[in-house]
């Protein structure tokens, strides 16, 4: 049976070439009519009683929230370029309730709330449905479930331990996944049904931008903020006071929100927590009827394997109504000295790999060509999910670490970073998740050759039938292991 290695060898780079070819490299969710018309950039001084540093979910959520919890808080969100640009209008559109990265990785890193988290979650996800209708956000919010997919044997067993010690979630055997979706890799399922949504990220990005705008947030793009300080005098509510300077103006705030993720922190103390790695994906031109007869998928739900490399894939509705399959994953790119530079989101050589393995897990769409193909960082931290810190007396907070599954946990996060600022203690507060922070990666040269060791150990351990060798051990009895 073909693998994803065999893959690389077997599909021809001609036929690889000629599915590429043109491809767009703007992300495909971003390339929308839908796009709403840019908002005005800061032109003068300012002053409000919550500022919000960053434009994507995590902002967007705190600005809500703040906003809903005490309709007369001024708030001010201040993004760099434009709403959703980044992360959140580039990822798969996988809205999970997992707040951890997964269950497995909640429980190796928070055993004992572990439970309490993935009911946590899931009240988030449904609150995050709820939030969708209440403001009207077309963003085609679907609870498809999701579907693991095993493509190596020993995976098999692995899918039968979790349906077995949670009757929320369905085994598969090889004829019954293939029947859901069929590919000749797939080797058994396991569906969990109320776990995930689909949605389009940007769209979901540009409602909340309107959400936003209607309950009277003042929002303006294209205004980065450079530096954060101690005011000297009260501003808003409360005394004392934060400057932030921006390009076009100084906005001074009573309390801070910084949402910027990936993007270097304005609280230096926090910089070491996070590094920004690169995950790629395409999206395939419109489908067939024929075509999708082929492969099947009619309940649609969100796909991924079991890898430690491991890829996700979904179908998705373009503005035309025509049907696509976003195909990504796998590789995950680290570039030294945590640099973060616009080149780096098209990497030729990854869309490759990933167009080989698309047509190894579809050989019936033979043919298929790519109209998008694009990437983005994610801010990974060491416990693969979200971290929080605060600073100046609990008057500015911070939320960063997602790891790739932040489309529905930074709502959760913006929560917190309500709570901690309002000084009250909370269930959310009180939370291990929430006043442990995942160990700081090092600096460089280390910290490049430790995630170059990493992957290398990750690409061995696919190879060794998910074996974890001795680096990999290391990791895990320092609390800085994952296993997706």
């Amino acid at each position: 049976m073909t693998t994803y290695d065999d893959a690389e060898s077997s599909i021809s780079p001609a036929r690889v070439a000629a599915a590429l070819a043109g491809a767009s490299p703007v992300p495909f969710w971003l390339d929308d009519p839908a796009c709403p018309e840019p908002l005005p950039a800061l032109a003068a001084d300012t002053a409000t009683d919550l500022a919000v540093v960053g434009g994507g979910y995590t902002g967007l959520w705190t600005a809500l929230l703040a906003k809903e919890r005490d309709p007369e808080r001024r708030v001010v969100l201040l993004e760099g370029r434009r709403i959703g640009w980044a992360a959140s209008g580039r990822n798969g559109g996988f809205c999970e309730a997992s707040l951890t990265h997964g269950e497995a990785n909640g429980r190796r890193h928070l055993p004992r709330e572990a439970t309490r988290l993935e009911e946590l979650g899931r009240e988030n996800l449904q609150e995050i449905a709820d939030t969708i209708e209440r403001y009207g956000i077309g963003c085609g919010f679907e609870r498809t479930g999701s579907l693991s997919v095993a493509t190596e044997e020993h995976q098999v067993g692995r899918l039968q331990a979790e349906a077995a010690a949670d009757p929320g979630l369905r085994y598969l055997d090889r004829s019954a996944v293939r029947a859901e979706v069929d590919s000749p890799l797939f080797r058994a399922g396991l569906w969990d049904r109320g776990g995930t949504a689909l949605l389009n990220p940007a769209r979901l990005a540009w409602g909340l931008q309107q959400a936003c705008l209607d309950l009277g947030v003042e929002i303006y793009e294209q205004t980065p903020v450079r530096r954060l300080t101690r005011a000297a005098s009260g501003s808003g509510r409360g005394p004392g006071g934060f400057r932030l300077a921006a390009d076009g103006g100084t906005v001074a705030a009573a309390e801070v929100a910084l949402a910027t993720n990936a993007f270097p922190s304005l609280l230096p103390h926090t910089r070491l927590h996070t590094v920004p790695v690169y995950d790629y994906a395409l999206m395939t031109e419109p489908l067939t009827t024929g075509q999708l007869a082929g492969v099947g998928w009619s309940s649609r739900q969100g796909l991924s394997d079991l890898d430690n490399r491991f890829h996700y894939y979904r179908l998705a509705t373009d503005p035309q109504g025509g049907t696509r399959i976003l195909f990504g994953g796998y590789d995950a790119v680290y570039h030294y000295g945590r640099r973060m530079r616009p080149e780096y989101e098209q990497r030729p050589q990854t869309f490759g790999r990933l167009a080989a393995h698309f047509f190894a897990t579809f050989p019936q769409l033979d043919g298929v060509r790519f109209s998008h193909q694009w990437g983005g960082a994610i801010d990974t931290c060491s416990r693969f999910f979200s971290f929080f810190a605060t600073a100046h007396g609990g008057r500015v907070a911070h939320a960063a670490g997602f790891t790739g599954l932040g489309v529905g946990a930074t709502r959760f996060a913006a929560n917190v970073m309500l709570d901690l600022l309002s000084g009250e203690p909370t269930e959310r507060t009180r939370l291990r998740m929430v006043r442990k922070k995942p160990l700081p990666f090092p600096p460089e040269p280390l910290a490049w050759l430790g995630i170059k060791a990493t992957a290398t150990a990750l690409v061995r351990a696919d190879r060794s039938q998910g074996r974890r060798g001795p680096w990999l051990r290391l990791l895990d009895a320092l609390g800085m292991g994952f296993d997706s």
